[in-house]
């Protein structure tokens, strides 16, 4: 009788939650399955698997441009929806999902909710990003030290390098170089073990659960790695990833570097134009109310972290696509230009400048396809509000949590004629709609949320090819 009676309820309870998620709420009209309206953890699931990304990109083709994936949650792909969500002034926040990227406990620029906390904080360094400032002088030297660095590494190894842990130490060594300066630069491709040790952090697989049970179980995710004695011997049996966890070691090595640079004397500190000189001019030491040590320590992290994967990641899959059999022609157009290269655009190693690679029209269209299809960050951005919107049509509720997919948007066949295939040659087509193919990239975010290491991205990818 009791078993029949706890049935009887579970069944209430559920047609309940049913008719309340699909009937009575505000979201009710919105397209989409009524098994993701219910609860939370059927996209959860999608998740766990690895499937997250394509699943809702699926549901954009059956549903259409609006489709309603959790009880509070929507996503949308289209033009209008970014401009509304994203565009500036929009005055959506960044959700609780952006606490898993702070650093020591301490906010930095993307991990800040608010577009005013944001833009405070990227107006301290936003120069360094800026493309002049990246073409020529230090960092454009640097980046073409790190590209000949590299070439060495593939002679010395007869060209058997492995390519996605080489392609990491290209990027390490390069965005460590541009944050810390001497006070932090890898040396992964001069062959030093302890840098490329860091990079453990980076292929620990164990990382993908890690960060499920961060963003969908985040309480029980921070109570269960805080227990001590008895009850933490019992918690270690249920760490979805055991300790030290993941990014460990690179948050490590920033703090390093960042005590480096504060114990360092003045003479030294003007002597680098690294990031973190950028940052330490806005320490509390300079400035009342200033940044202090683990501020900036977090910030430079959070850089580092962002670039590693993204930067490596697009190279490799730019190197994949090109070497593709049917991709071959591609390859033969990019190789053709940039045999075309002046020799007063080398420098003195024969590696090709980078301002150069600005000036390269396929090359430009191989790396633009290459984002297009093999985006850095493909998943969901998720933003809400708190007071209620209307997106395409559509009453949102406020703190409704609302989306855009970089991999949904460059996959509309409506836009892009063939999407799934590689085609650097659409960029440059003077039949294609070239301009409204640019509108539905993103790659990059967009607004005052657009990432502010994009032409650093750019840059290294154009380089690495040249």
């Amino acid at each position: 009788m009791t078993w029949i009676l706890v049935a009887a309820f579970i069944v209430a309870f559920l047609v309940y939650q049913l008719s309340i998620s699909t009937l009575f709420s505000p979201l009710a009209r919105i397209p989409g399955p009524k098994t993701f309206a219910l609860t939370k953890f059927k996209l959860a699931y999608e998740d766990y698997k690895g499937t997250r990304t394509r699943k809702i990109n699926a549901l954009h083709q059956q549903y259409g441009p609006v489709v309603r994936i959790g009880p509070s949650e929507v996503t949308f792909n289209s033009t209008s929806a970014l401009r509304a969500i994203y565009g500036a002034g929009s005055g959506f926040e960044r959700t609780g999902f952006y606490h898993m990227f702070e650093v020591y406990g301490r906010k930095n620029m993307f991990s800040f909710a608010t577009a005013k906390q944001h833009g405070e904080r990227k107006k301290l360094f936003a120069h360094a990003y800026a493309k002049s400032v990246m073409l020529k002088g230090q960092n454009a030297e640097m980046v073409e030290q790190k590209v000949k660095l590299y070439m060495d590494l593939l002679g010395r190894d007869e060209g058997k390098s492995e390519i996605f842990s080489t392609l990491h130490y290209f990027s390490l060594d390069t965005i460590t170089e541009f944050l810390y300066g001497s006070f932090g630069k890898t040396a992964c491709l001069e062959g030093l073990g302890q840098d490329r040790a860091l990079i453990g952090d980076i292929i620990d697989t164990a990382r993908r659960k890690l960060s499920w049970y961060a963003v969908h179980f985040p309480h029980f995710t921070e109570w269960l790695y805080s227990r001590t004695g008895i009850s933490g011997c019992i918690a270690k049996w249920l760490y979805p990833m055991q300790l030290p966890t993941t990014y460990t070691g690179i948050r490590l090595h920033a703090m390093k570097a960042t005590q480096k640079y504060a114990s360092a004397s003045a003479s030294e500190k003007a002597g680098t134009s690294a990031l973190i000189s950028r940052l330490w001019s806005h320490h509390h030491s300079e400035k009342p109310d200033g940044m202090d040590d683990l501020d900036i320590a977090s910030e430079c992290a959070d850089h580092l972290l962002a670039g590693i994967d993204t930067t490596s990641d697009t190279l490799m899959f730019l190197i994949w696509a090109l070497s593709r059999a049917e991709n071959k022609r591609f390859q033969d157009k990019l190789i053709e230009e940039v045999c075309n290269i002046p020799e007063d655009s080398l420098n003195a190693n024969g590696i090709p400048k980078v301002e150069i690679s600005d000036r390269l029209p396929y090359l430009d269209a191989v790396i633009r396809e290459t984002l297009r299809l093999y985006a850095p960050l493909p998943g969901s951005e998720p933003r809400s509000l708190p007071t209620a919107a209307t997106i395409d049509g559509y009453t949102i509720p406020p703190r409704t949590v609302v989306s855009i997919s970089p991999y949904a948007l460059h996959r509309n066949p409506e836009v892009f004629k063939d999407p799934t295939k590689f085609n650097p040659d659409r960029w440059l087509d003077p039949s294609e709609n070239v301009a409204d193919m640019k509108k539905w990239f993103w790659a990059f975010s967009s607004g005052g949320r657009m990432c502010i290491g994009m032409q650093y991205v750019l840059i290294l990818s154009g380089r690495f090819r040249l």
